[in-house]
């Protein structure tokens, strides 16, 4: 097991490592910026360091920064915790240059799974069902031509990054051109690479995605099926396990499929694969996210299973000591992303000192968070404060418990999204289980 590991991260989910880490007798190193000098992963960890101004690209995303703080802080291994470099294949072949662990699978497989283009063809190749689609497409008469083979409405989706970034419903033709070079250049602001491909669209669909882990002995678990349908801008808001639409036939369906990709491509550690579900209950391969995903509390409620440590076991060569027989999903869990943002005026970042902060108690409530009453919440990150998160033996109880938790949560000097959970956990749709990612585009109280 490793005695030191630097978290190369911030926020909720640095917070979350440590304390992981804490537990595991493991000594913490925290890196920071300027702007998060007072940050409460900082004070936290064993030791912290400063590694440069507050824009990412000088600090968080400054791998030959983080890379000498863990050389000379005798750090022998690197979380990278979710976003940032979490999923970058250069950072994770530095790191073994180095002699680093990287705290994830190997630098090959994320270069990979991260080429959506390359993971999709590599999925196909191994049987598992993916989304009728295109190859990198050079030019917009090219998209135009595969379009037509494919039939609209298509989607054309960049090929490397997330978050939604560089992905473009196209409904006709006419659309083509101006959403390929739109898609495109954010593609290429975002990620680096403006390459795109092309998928078929389909709508309505359910986003239900599958956690796995896997150990360096061959072994491989699948650890329940997470909701993520509720979206905005292709963005999760609200997610939940056991997903209310999988049946046991389903289930096994998908953790086939799951077990077939991460056999594929030689997985080890955390991981999580996306479907799609179309209206005739026939599912697709979206991506491979080769990292621990933000919602993963909903399946450490339902499993019992802490998935930080076991991720850090796994890349310590630790063999897994559970499988599905003896780890059965139970119960039900909710998450709501708490964000620094106003719903009101087109959701807009909002940045402040917190003037007041009450966490919400009680059996089975959880708020993973990294603010504090009097913390600066600052304006050049994720808008992502905090994640609430629930347990209860069904999910009826679960949606109770996490109205009366939005309720009693209270963020004072900035603005929130806590509204307008309570709103969706209030509507009829999603109280029947049968949402889908449109969902939100549908209602007037956004």
């Amino acid at each position: 097991m490793f005695s030191k590991i630097l978290i190369a991260n911030r926020g909720e989910i640095a917070v979350r490592i440590i304390r992981a880490c804490k537990e595991m007798g493991v000594a913490t190193v925290a890196v920071y910026s300027e702007a998060d000098r007072n940050a409460m992963h900082v004070g936290l960890a064993d030791e912290s360091y400063c590694i440069g101004p507050a824009l990412l690209k000088y600090s968080y995303l400054n791998m030959g920064a983080i890379l000498t703080v863990a050389v000379a802080s005798g750090a022998q291994a690197i979380h990278p915790g979710y976003g940032l470099l979490s999923e970058n294949p250069k950072f994770a072949a530095l790191c073994e240059q180095c002699g680093i662990n990287f705290i994830g699978p190997s630098s090959d497989t994320i270069a990979k799974m991260g080429d959506k283009n390359q993971a999709r063809v590599t999925m196909k190749n191994a049987g598992v069902p993916v989304i009728p689609g295109s190859e990198l497409i050079k030019d917009a008469a090219q998209a135009k031509e595969e379009a037509k083979k494919i039939g609209y409405p298509v989607m054309l989706k960049a090929r490397s990054g997330g978050g939604g970034r560089g992905i473009r419903i196209v409904k006709s033709e006419d659309e083509m051109e101006s959403a390929f070079l739109t898609a495109a250049a954010e593609a290429r602001s975002a990620f680096g690479d403006g390459e795109v491909y092309i998928e078929k669209y389909l709508s309505p669909v359910k986003h239900i995605e599958v956690q796995f882990i896997c150990d360096k002995h061959g072994n491989v678990v699948c650890l329940g099926e997470r909701e993520c349908s509720v979206q905005r801008k292709n963005q999760k808001i609200i997610e939940e396990s056991p997903s209310p639409f999988v049946t046991p036939k389903i289930r096994n369906a998908l953790y086939e499929a799951t077990r077939t990709a991460a056999k594929t491509v030689g997985y080890t550690g955390v991981g999580t694969i996306e479907f799609l579900f179309d209206k005739d209950k026939n599912f697709y391969f979206m991506e491979m996210n080769t990292r621990l995903q933000v919602e993963h509390p909903v399946t450490e409620m339902v499993t019992g299973i802490d998935l930080v440590k076991w991720q850090i076991r796994a890349a310590a060569g630790i063999k897994l000591d559970f499988n599905e027989k003896n780890t059965p999903v139970r119960g039900h869990a909710i998450e709501c992303r708490i964000n620094a943002e106003d719903p009101l005026d087109n959701f807009k970042p909002s940045c402040g000192k917190v003037e007041l902060l009450l966490i919400p108690g009680g059996p089975w409530v959880r708020f993973d968070t990294a603010i504090y009453q009097g913390y600066e919440i600052p304006p050049f990150y994720d808008s992502m404060i905090g994640k609430l998160i629930v347990y209860a033996k069904t999910r009826e109880e679960a949606i109770r418990k996490m109205r009366a938790a939005l309720c009693e949560l209270v963020v004072e000097g900035v603005h929130t999204n806590i509204d307008l959970h309570l709103n969706i956990l209030s509507d009829p749709e999603f109280e029947s289980g049968a949402y889908t990612t449109d969902f939100l585009s549908r209602k007037d109280y956004l």
